[in-house]
């Protein structure tokens, strides 16, 4: 018995690792097209280059958002908050020190302030969107302990009520 209980835990922890690779992978991947599209699209033109960056910093935004709302939806915030901050992490250091060499420089190329500077935007966007998509999901009351809340009362009220014997 305590063999499948483990098996059991095994299998979600590999779902959950997956989840995680897969919003890692996305994030990777928003870096590596923005990347491209700033070399071959921009070029030398450094307004050009802001836009593919904002745009690249939105898609994150909205990707970690949506993965909030879809976690949310079905796991505990505690476990939500650090499956997000997995993915994002894994996202933000492929961004940082990997995508540079893709675009055809180094990371350090422009200087330490702007290497830090970047990672301190990455994580900013990831955070501050998944917290607003954390909230929102909250407010709204759709969020995994609201609606276990939810369906608590409704079993509640579903039972007929005990009359008390004195």
């Amino acid at each position: 018995m305590v063999a499948v209980q483990v098996m059991k835990e095994d299998l979600g922890m590999r779902d959950r690792w997956r989840e995680i690779g897969l919003l890692a992978a996305v994030l990777c991947g928003i870096a590596v097209v923005a990347r491209l599209v700033a070399r071959f699209y921009a070029g030398d033109d450094v307004g050009r280059q802001d836009t593919v960056a904002w745009v690249a910093y939105g898609a994150v935004a909205l990707t970690l958002a949506v993965a909030a709302v879809v976690w949310g939806r079905r796991h505990p915030m505690g476990r939500v908050a650090a499956d997000l901050s997995g993915g994002a992490l894994v996202g933000c250091l492929f961004s940082v020190l990997v995508g540079p060499f893709i675009s055809g420089g180094t990371p350090f190329a422009n200087g330490p302030g702007f290497f830090f500077s970047t990672i301190w935007l990455y994580g900013g966007v990831a955070i501050g969107s998944s917290l607003l998509a954390l909230l929102v999901l909250t407010a709204l009351g759709q969020d995994h302990r609201s609606r276990a809340l939810k369906r608590f009362a409704e079993t509640q009220r579903a039972r007929p009520r005990r009359p008390v014997r004195r």
